[in-house]
């Protein structure tokens, strides 16, 4: 799992039935910068990515999410999907490695 901030949503004029119930987010991974609340910008300098979420994640939410083929797993069958968000954050800890 990653954690992740949903920076924005994703309009697809067709889908695939199996993504019924949820939409699709796009999301700025966050590194050490983000987790330390160093970078003060909501995007990281990372490659966002799109996602998709049956959470009911808002603008802003910070997220955990997993990429490849775990993001099938809660599916009955292979479908296309790269990414897809499973948890919220409501609150979190992150202590950055000690550099030795």
């Amino acid at each position: 799992m990653k954690p992740g901030r949903i920076i924005g949503t994703v309009t697809l004029a067709a889908g695939d039935p199996s993504f019924k119930g949820g939409r699709w987010v796009m999301i700025s991974p966050m590194g050490s910068d983000e987790l330390t609340r160093t970078n003060k910008n909501p995007v990281s300098e990372a490659f966002s990515l799109v996602a998709f979420d049956n959470l009911g994640a808002g603008l802003g939410d910070e997220v955990l999410y997993v990429e490849g083929a775990e993001a099938m797993q809660p599916f009955d069958r292979p479908i296309p999907l790269d990414a897809i968000t499973v948890a919220l954050l409501d609150t979190f800890k992150y202590t950055p490695p000690s550099k030795s």
